[in-house]
């Protein structure tokens, strides 16, 4: 490249510097910005550094001069995202099970560009995730894009949808028919994305684990069924499916220690009916879909919460715990 060519980009070297070498902890002065110019085959000089330096204030960028006779110099003093920021955001992608070990590398390390280089050093985080599994399927960051975008297009999608076998290996449902499905909804539950939708063959809402979805293809078609979400409400559906376990919704009334109100209140929700009955105990009514997972989160309040009503799903939990019981018999 021509010294001349190089001379127009000097205005971008400066801020690229600036961006990636300066904090308040690191300034630069002109004597060494203009010796890294140099070395970019880019003549500068002192008085036209101090018109570039105003030139790219003017532009919006944050640069601020410490005064100072053994450290002066020029350093960006904000960046888009503040350090304690991307701290978290890091932690964030290290900890999600949703995201493949190597996505999350991917992400932290444009995380990392973000900041400055002698910042950077401080986002090689170390969070504990308690052995969890990263998830295996790497076009699930894809997936997500693909599922938005259907909705934002009000198209229908189809994909292949699997489990694990006991022997740890993929097997798909249906035999590896297609599902077709009109997307309404992506929703965070369990460390994991869920899309909520109409099972276009069986005319129903169902919900799917995005992980768990391959080969994600946009369809031409509409998507059916709108009305059946005229009413929806998001978060009775995913508080009322405890682990996203699909079935019928049931009312079941509670009677709960008063010491579970705090509980009570972060799983369903402030306008949860709620009635005292004395000094240690209260009635909550909830719509919730009776599976595994509910009476699992049930059994783990012990003596302190107990079903009152359906009989039948009174009959159910008591079943629920007497085949655990009879494990140990």
């Amino acid at each position: 490249m021509a010294k001349s060519e190089n001379q127009k980009l000097k205005l971008l070297y400066i801020a690229q510097i600036l961006k990636d070498h300066t904090d308040i902890d690191h300034p630069i002065n002109t004597r060494a910005l203009i010796e890294r110019l140099e070395k970019l085959d880019i003549k500068a000089e002192r008085k036209s550094i101090y018109s570039d330096i105003e030139c790219l204030r003017q532009f919006g960028m944050d640069i601020e001069y410490l005064s100072s006779r053994s450290e002066g110099g020029y350093y960006l003093a904000s960046r888009e995202f503040e350090l304690a920021e991307l701290k978290i955001l890091v932690d964030m992608v290290q900890s999600s099970r949703f995201l493949t070990k190597k996505k999350s590398r991917e992400l932290i390390r444009k995380l990392e560009g973000m900041a400055g280089r002698h910042e950077a050093s401080q986002l090689q985080r170390a969070v504990y995730v308690g052995n969890r599994a990263k998830a295996e399927n790497e076009t699930v960051y894809y997936g997500v894009d693909m599922i938005h975008r259907a909705i934002q297009e009000n198209r229908g999608i189809s994909f292949q949808y699997y489990e694990y076998t006991v022997g740890k290996e993929l097997q798909y449902k249906k035999g590896g028919d297609r599902y077709l499905v009109s997307p309404y909804y992506l929703t965070w539950q369990n460390e994991n994305y869920y899309l909520i939708g109409v099972d276009e063959q069986l005319g129903e809402i169902r919900h799917y684990r995005v992980d768990r979805m391959k080969k994600i293809e946009l369809l031409k078609s509409s998507r059916q069924a709108q009305e059946l979400f005229q009413d929806f409400d998001i978060a009775e559906y995913t508080n009322a499916a405890f682990g996203m376990f699909g079935g019928t919704k049931t009312s079941v009334l509670l009677e709960c220690h008063s010491s579970l109100i705090g509980v009570v209140i972060d799983r369903f929700g402030k306008e949860l009916p709620i009635r005292k009955l004395d000094g240690e105990h209260f009635t909550a009514r909830i719509d919730v879909v009776l599976s595994s997972q509910f009476y699992g989160w049930l059994a783990g309040l012990g003596n302190r919460m107990k079903i009152l009503s359906p009989d039948a799903a009174v009959k159910d939990y008591s079943t629920y715990l007497k085949e655990i019981i009879d494990l140990y018999s």
